[in-house]
């Protein structure tokens, strides 16, 4: 391979041109001198010095996202130091550029030396970078500059790490740099990526694309706008745009089209914000516009920033988008927000308060995926409105519940639904453009259903009810935990004391634990192994031995007083019954998993005896809050009337419909039905037993 030295002289002299008098350069010309050193003798696959690649993506950060603050690009020089070389830690960073530069760097440094496949190798190394970007989101600019540098440079790898490195940008970084209104980087990233995904469609229509650009209609339209603009006295510069690569994929079919409805656009640049009106002015006057197309992104500006005016219109069967802007709002189109920026300067805006949002909710919470968080992030904005006539912007399909939770997480928590107009929506009514919400609110905190985490689309509507979900499972699993480990103790011998006084201090020392509510917590979920913490306490609190045999043979047993599915799984593969007494549970860290005793798949999972339990319901007092569904399967309409005539009292029975008949006498039934506890469901299975009749039953909960 031939190796490509890099000329660190040239490169010094370009920055020094783009830095200009920007204070504090000092720290950036350090951490060159020490990325050069640190990189000595480093090569690519390209053959080229591998000082290049952290020298290019600080060129990047200044040239392309107007990001000058000289600690942010040190950073950005050394952010592969840690990882790729052995003598350079966090804690020498930190002592030779300080604590703001070793947070970014450490927060782009991957995770290394971990167990399991690469998938969950690439979703913790993830993770971690959402963790520091959600403290620092300049860790995000870097990656995605360092993203875009990897792209352009990514021929000298093989082929199957380009389609794995493609395939994240498509997914992550592409989305995450229009969630960070870097629109520049967002189409150049695209564009890339889509070519190495799809390289035959894409060379196909990358040429369409050319040949497009040569368009005598839109020539005839920049000319038509040019002289008009002459006539009214109005300086600006108009150009034609092609839309390239990234405007023809599909990213929830995850395709390329062939054509996309408006594949040209005319930029025009003016002088001033009154000049832009009066530029939608001239553009009106000489194409007719299509009826309420016209968007106001001055007034209101999008979430990110971005500012103009759009149009659109229909010429010659054609449609076109028209763009206005002055050029400091073209400039921020392509740029962002970031010039002069930094997260140690003062309050954070609130466009990065909800960067910051989104990064929190990627990295603390695995009950969804982070892919789909950044591709709703990423989506087109609607705007709706408060009573008050406050305009609140949300992601493309928000729900009443997004609305509640940007508005105040106090709302969201008591949302019960809403007002639009005269009528009364739910809270998973997906928003339309320019509706005013009025939030309908209950005297306490709701008990949201699990699936509304998939529905909402907003990082504080996903994070606040993850956050819930939480706080609903920690109750219930550290009241199992704290009755395991007392039964365990006594099957031991040992007494409990040991959760008492300087003793527990001990104990939590020796878990690295904070306080005894949180073992509890993390035996009740699995996350720490039962078998484990008797055999530490055993080793470290009585010098090996127990007064009794080691237990084995029969599981430890709780009682419980919900069926809350936050906590509680009842598994599909065996349809457990609450109201019967042959249940058993596995502790998973997303709470106890439900077995039939006689289960085939529970036969055939490999466990301890400690992380399962028999598992009963207190059935007077265990409230079931769904409505419920039973299929009787054989009957006629009079044995139906009858059996249902003589059920409970307490059972409702909301809805009687007859499905299909294996005779015209004694056909299918659905019953849906609701009752106030398991007690009376109990009853009501017991009468249905007696009855003989054939049904099929599954609880919902």
């Amino acid at each position: 391979m031939r190796q490509t030295p890099f000329d660190i002289d040239s490169y010094r002299k370009q920055m020094q041109d783009l830095l200009a008098d920007t204070p504090l350069q000092e720290v950036f010309w350090d951490a060159l001198d020490f990325a050069v050193e640190a990189h000595h003798n480093q090569w690519r696959k390209s053959g080229d010095a591998y000082i290049l690649h952290p020298c290019s993506v600080a060129k990047i950060m200044i040239e392309e996202m107007d990001i000058s603050h000289p600690e942010i690009l040190a950073a950005a020089l050394l952010h592969d130091t840690v990882e790729d070389v052995e003598e350079v830690t966090g804690e020498v960073v930190q002592q030779r550029f300080g604590a703001y530069v070793q947070a970014i760097v450490e927060g782009c440094t991957k995770v290394t030396h971990v167990s399991g496949d690469k998938q969950q190798n690439s979703q913790r190394t993830h993770r971690k970078i959402f963790s520091g970007a959600a403290l620092r989101p300049e860790v995000m600019l870097v990656k995605l500059a360092d993203r875009l540098h990897n792209l352009r440079t990514l021929q000298a790898l093989p082929k199957r790490k380009r389609q794995r490195i493609a395939d994240e940008t498509i997914d992550i970084y592409a989305p995450l740099a229009t969630v960070f209104g870097l629109f520049s980087l967002k189409r150049e990233m695209y564009n890339l990526a889509l070519l190495y995904k799809y390289p035959k469609q894409g060379a196909k229509l990358n040429g369409q694309i050319r040949q497009m650009a040569n368009s005598p209609l839109g020539l005839e339209i920049v000319q038509a706008l040019r002289q008009s603009a002459k006539e009214y006295e109005l300086p600006a510069t108009i150009t034609l745009r092609t839309k390239d690569l990234w405007a023809y994929y599909d990213a929830p079919n995850r395709i390329l089209l062939k054509r996309i409805e408006t594949p040209m656009e005319v930029l025009i640049v003016v002088d001033d914000r009154h000049s832009c009106y009066r530029a939608l002015g001239v553009v009106n006057e000489t194409f007719r516009p299509i009826p309420r197309t016209i968007r106001d992104f001055i007034a209101n500006p999008k979430p990110t920033g971005y500012q103009g005016l759009h149009a659109r219109a229909i010429i010659q069967g054609q449609k076109f988008l028209f763009k206005i802007r002055t050029q400091d709002m073209a400039r921020k189109a392509q740029r962002g927000l970031f010039r002069n920026w930094s997260s140690r300067s003062g309050t954070p805006q609130r466009f990065v308060k909800e960067i910051q949002e989104l990064f929190d909710v990627l990295s603390t919470n695995e009950s969804f995926s982070y892919r789909e968080v950044i591709a709703a992030s990423g989506k087109k904005e609607v705007y709706t409105y408060t009573p008050q006539g406050d305009l609140i912007c949300l992601p493309h399909r928000s729900t009443v519940l997004d609305f509640a939770f940007r508005v105040h997480t106090e709302i969201g928590r008591t949302c019960l639904g809403a007002m639009i107009r005269n009528s009364r929506v739910s809270v998973n009514h997906v928003l339309s453009d320019g509706a005013m919400v009025r939030i309908i609110r209950a005297p306490k905190p709701v008990r949201f259903e699990q699936h509304m985490i998939n529905i909402c689309q907003t990082p504080r509507a996903r994070a606040e009810l993850a956050k819930g979900f939480r706080v609903r499972r920690r109750k219930v699993t550290g009241r199992v935990g704290e009755s395991l480990l007392r039964q365990e103790m006594l099957r031991y011998g040992f007494p409990f004391t040991i959760f008492e006084g300087e003793k527990l201090e001990m104990v939590l020392k020796l878990f690295r634990l904070e306080n005894i509510d949180e073992l509890y917590g993390r035996l009740g979920e699995g996350r720490l192994r039962l078998y484990d913490v008797m055999m530490r306490l055993k080793t470290e609190m009585f010098g090996g031995e127990s007064p009794l045999y080691t237990p084995t043979g029969a599981f430890n047993k709780i009682e419980l007083t919900t069926l809350d599915p936050v906590c509680v799984k009842l598994s599909s593969c065996c349809k457990p019954n609450p109201t019967a007494k042959d249940n058993c549970a596995l502790l998973t860290e997303m709470g106890l998993s439900v077995h039939h005793k006689k289960c085939e798949r529970l036969q055939s999972i490999k466990f301890r005896r400690e992380d399962a339990v028999d598992i009963l319901w207190r059935i007077r007092v265990t409230k079931v809050y769904l409505k419920q569904e039973l299929h009787i399967l054989k009957a006629s309409r009079a044995e139906v009337m009858r059996v249902l005539g003589a059920i409970p009292a307490d059972v409702e029975v909301t809805d009687l419909q007859m499905l299909s008949s294996y005779s015209t006498r004694q056909p299918a039934w659905q019953v849906n039905f609701k009752v106030p506890n398991l007690y009376v469901l109990q009853r009501a299975l017991r009468h249905l037993d007696r009855s003989h009749l054939l049904y099929e039953f599954s609880l919902e909960c």
